[in-house]
């Protein structure tokens, strides 16, 4: 009797799990591919600023090599100087006025498109595209115009041209501002559709007016939103040029009444050619901003509620 032998299937060589690259090679690779914005960073940021900040301390004319004068540009800038704390008042007052009355308006308009059922779309569309439009020259122009003598304003209210009066020329650019609400409006929006419903269903069943509901509801669990748009919204008002630059001419007037920080940073740069003067009035307002969005951040610990802590 003959008996088959049944080949045994060839024994296959154990295969190591990969092994992950060092951990140079792999920090090498992350490198690599951040050198692009290292290198911008570095070139068009950070080499600029340093340069700023030397000439700061020069007396430079754009033509001639800088000269080193110390803090003399600082001390003239705040001893010397009435044209910038005119400057420094009118930015300020700008900003007073400026940011609450566009963070309400885009507030009021969220609201209402929040409970819109048809065409929200396109009303969200529309009251944005002003933010697209409203930082050109050419918009700035036209706003001018219609705030000018014999503009639209003075044509409907009788009341004269608003550029041309002291009193109300910077409030048109702050009118100028606030018509670009957009940008915070959708925010705002955003914010709102991630408040869950069942708090007002549970507030109403309370017995809680809209208005209670808003304030207890809305505002608590909206103001992380809030304290975003209004950080955002003040560094961009202390920065403002192009409307100021075109109601007033570039002169900031009538009477200094729109000479903003920047408008009289640019005066100084580029006009009278103080480059070293406008350096040292860059990094002044660069620690005026660090300031007060320092203390906006301290001041929100009493304010700013996140729902994930459950604490103020």
């Amino acid at each position: 009797m003959t008996t088959t032998q049944i080949p045994t299937p060839a024994r296959t060589q154990d295969v190591d799990p990969p092994t992950k690259p060092p951990r140079r090679q792999r920090e090498g690779a992350a490198w690599v591919f951040l050198s692009p914005w290292v290198l911008g960073a570095a070139v068009l940021t950070l080499l600029p600023m340093a340069v700023s900040l030397y000439l700061s301390f020069t007396d430079y004319d754009l033509f001639n090599p800088p000269q080193w004068v110390g803090l003399r540009n600082y001390t003239q800038m705040f001893t010397e100087d009435p044209r910038y704390w005119r400057s420094v008042v009118a930015t300020l007052t700008y900003v007073v006025i400026a940011v609450p009355l566009q963070l309400g308006l885009a507030l009021v308009v969220a609201l209402a498109l929040k409970g819109m059922r048809r065409g929200k779309g396109f009303y969200r569309s529309a009251f944005y595209a002003p933010s697209l439009l409203g930082t050109s020259m050419s918009i700035a122009l036209v706003w001018r115009a219609i705030f000018n003598d014999g503009g639209t304003v003075d044509n409907l209210l009788g009341t004269g041209g608003w550029v041309n009066k002291p009193g109300w020329a910077l409030f048109t650019v702050a009118l100028l501002t606030v018509w670009q609400f957009g940008a915070p409006m959708v925010i705002f929006l955003a914010g709102l559709q991630q408040i869950p419903t069942e708090l007002y269903e549970a507030a109403a069943v309370d017995g809680a007016s809209r208005w209670r509901q808003f304030l207890s509801i809305t505002v608590p669990m909206l103001s992380p939103v809030i304290f975003f748009n209004l950080v955002l919204q003040t560094i961009q008002a202390f920065q403002v040029f192009t409307p100021a630059f075109a109601v007033s001419a570039g002169k900031g007037g009538p009477a200094d009444s729109t000479l903003f920080y920047t408008l009289y940073l640019y005066d100084r740069g580029f006009v009278a050619s103080h480059m070293g003067y406008a350096s040292a009035m860059a990094w002044a307002l660069l620690l005026v901003i660090g300031a007060v969005t320092a203390v906006l951040f301290r001041t929100s610990r009493s304010w700013v509620f996140y729902a994930s802590e459950g604490d103020r």
